[in-house]
């Protein structure tokens, strides 16, 4: 979901803290604060703290609370501020200190600071990321696991329409309707991108959020809708996701984002995760997080343990 990722309330409710709008004004973090509790063993942190952060979808807090417990288990105190926003609201938390640690994703994250990147094979970008973040902050190891933007239709209308690409949309912009998360109407990995890489411009753009998205699509009140890669719901309804020749969303990586006065106490840490961490394995996490219902810290736990890194 741009990365928007979208990616992203109804049904994912339950296992995570709600989604939250895209606002800007006034403190963000202040509600969202959770101090940990204990380190590994149940011991207080004798390594240092740090406050981890999240977007405001189920994946990403979920990676934030897989992040929170790697670092705990290493003695480090943590706090999580999870569910903040989309990414225009939750950069500004970390490049001002309110959090030390996100969750990111590399193409997406990339394209925030760098309009102009061409580049799309996941090296390249990982890359392009490492001199595109300003100073003060970094990324650390990228991931194997990758939950990209995507457009998805129903069957219905990719046989109706004779859609298997992006490109195949352009024929039907009168009658197209697109749902997305609200910051997809101005990113480049959004309508922006749709007009200049494929002249696509929609009938109308619905501003929707996570399961809201798959409704609307599911009930035909949006012909398309951006959904995350890794989203069940996908494969739960069979959306056909368009192919994306131009590869306007490129690819994007799972990578920590970490304030750099932060990053040697967490560095080696974290890394182990993204050394761990693939997109079976991330794709079968949501699922029971967002389908089956399972309490996000739960699955976090599950995983980490099955890694050997807790």
């Amino acid at each position: 979901m741009t990365r928007t990722r979208f990616l992203a309330a109804g049904l994912l409710l339950a296992a995570v803290v709600p989604l939250a709008a895209c606002g800007g004004g006034g403190d963000p973090l202040a509600p969202a604060s959770s101090p940990a509790a204990g380190g590994a063993g149940g011991s207080t942190a004798a390594a240092g703290s740090v406050k981890v952060g999240s977007a405001d979808f189920p994946e990403a807090a979920l990676l934030g609370e897989i992040y929170a417990q790697a670092l705990e288990a290493k003695g480090m105190t943590v706090t999580r501020q999870f569910n903040i926003g989309s990414r225009e609201t939750y950069l500004k938390a970390i490049t001002g200190g309110e959090v030390d640690v996100l969750p990111e994703y590399t193409g997406s994250l990339l394209n925030f600071y760098d309009k102009n990147a061409k580049v799309v094979q996941p090296d390249e970008v990982y890359a392009a990321l490492q001199k595109a973040v300003p100073q003060g902050l970094t990324v650390l190891d990228k991931s194997a696991a990758e939950d990209k933007n995507s457009l998805a239709v129903t069957k219905d209308t990719a046989n109706q329409w004779s859609l298997k690409a992006i490109p195949d949309l352009a024929a039907h912009q009168a009658d197209l309707t697109i749902g997305a998360p609200p910051e997809f109407k101005t990113r480049q990995q959004g309508l922006v991108g749709l007009k200049s890489v494929y002249n696509i411009t929609p009938k109308e753009f619905r501003p929707l959020q996570s399961q809201a998205t798959v409704e609307a699509l599911k009930n035909g009140q949006v012909k398309a809708a951006n959904i995350f890669s890794t989203d069940p719901s996908i494969a739960a309804n069979g959306f056909v996701v368009l192919e994306d020749p131009q590869s306007l969303f490129g690819s994007d990586n799972v990578v920590p984002l970490v304030r750099s006065d932060k990053a040697d106490g967490v560095k080696s840490i974290l890394n182990a995760v993204s050394a761990k961490l693939d997109t079976t394995s991330l794709a079968d996490m949501v699922k029971q997080v967002v389908v089956d219902k399972k309490d996000a810290s739960a699955v976090a736990k599950t995983w980490l343990a099955s890694a050997g890194l807790a």
